[in-house]
């Protein structure tokens, strides 16, 4: 097998297709799937994720949940109104029933046995908030040598979503992204708005993708919600593909370029709440008005096109 791969989520529109992704690679040792609350509530994005991978013919993936809520501060809300309530456009009640039982140790249970188990590092892809994997580097720092690098979607260099200043996912727990970005020492590559808003795809890509075949067809139909939420935005009937991004790069590194800047999390109370701060003034690390957060690999651009064929090509034909 190629990469060893986790992934962490909260199934969203956009995580089903990173996790058709995954599925559906070859070069891919899908180890585990972890579920975070987010873009729908737990029991929803754990359910989610256990009916796609059935769907998605992976019922040998170990699925557990995590957490329901941030690690200090529950004030996180949903984002149904992009993804639908069911975080699927109201079709994931048309999802085959999961058959694989939840595994009952939890996700960071999970994620501590399934890294100690494995025989090389195994890279972590976390797409929705990083609840799970701060617990995780907090509760058990010695499994920091097994994780190979850590490749999160979330952030903005130039751009928030859920407020001006902030994105979604480092939005709904802050202090938990701060500790994973900031304070522990991990290879990590960090895809943030700024490129995942370059990484579009329109109505008669995702025709192609229905026309396929079943599960394409499947894959297609969980988007109406989501589109129409980003045509006014985008300009155009398409949608982002935020999460495919970032496991497109975990699953082949170098998909996107990226350049190495000191990063922080803003975990105030202000109108910048949730802010990635990015540091690209080019200041010497002595230099005190810097941004004190550690330097970490962040994703700016890609070939869209060769992206969009990649992650239409590995679905539909598993390549």
């Amino acid at each position: 097998m190629g990469t060893k791969l986790i992934i962490d989520t909260d199934p969203g529109v956009d995580d089903a297709f990173a996790l058709a992704l995954a599925a559906r690679s070859d070069d891919v040792d899908l180890l585990g799937v972890t579920t975070v609350f987010g873009n729908v509530p737990l029991s929803h994005t754990t359910d989610n994720a256990r009916r796609l991978l059935r769907l998605f013919g992976r019922d040998d993936v170990p699925v557990a949940a995590g957490a329901a809520r941030p690690l200090v501060y529950d004030n996180a809300k949903p984002a149904g109104f992009v993804h639908g309530q069911d975080g699927l456009s109201g079709h994931a009640g048309t999802l085959p029933e999961a058959t694989r039982p939840l595994d009952d140790r939890g996700a960071v249970r999970l994620l501590v046995d399934l890294l100690e188990a494995a025989d090389e590092p195994v890279t972590i892809a976390p797409i929705g908030p990083l609840t799970n994997i701060a617990l995780l580097l907090a509760a058990h720092p010695g499994i920091r040598e097994k994780i190979g690098r850590v490749v999160i979607m979330g952030g903005g260099v130039t751009k928030g979503n859920s407020t001006t200043a902030a994105e979604f996912n480092v939005w709904s727990d802050p202090e938990a992204a701060r500790r994973v970005l900031v304070d522990e020492d991990i290879p990590t590559v960090l895809v943030p708005l700024d490129i995942t808003h370059q990484c579009t795809v329109d109505t008669g890509w995702l025709g192609k993708l229905a026309a396929s075949g079943p599960l394409g067809a499947a894959l297609e139909a969980f988007t109406p919600t989501y589109v129409e939420h980003y045509t006014p935005i985008l300009g155009f009937p398409g949608m982002v593909m935020h999460d495919a991004v970032a496991v497109a790069e975990a699953i082949r590194p170098g998909t996107l370029d990226t350049e190495s800047y000191p990063v922080d999390v803003e975990c105030g109370f202000g109108p910048a709440r949730g802010a990635t701060l990015v540091d690209r003034r080019r200041l010497r690390s002595t230099d005190p008005q810097a941004v004190p957060g550690r330097t970490i690999d962040v994703a700016l651009t890609t070939d869209v096109d060769a992206f969009r064929d990649f992650v239409l090509g590995r679905i539909v034909g598993g390549l």
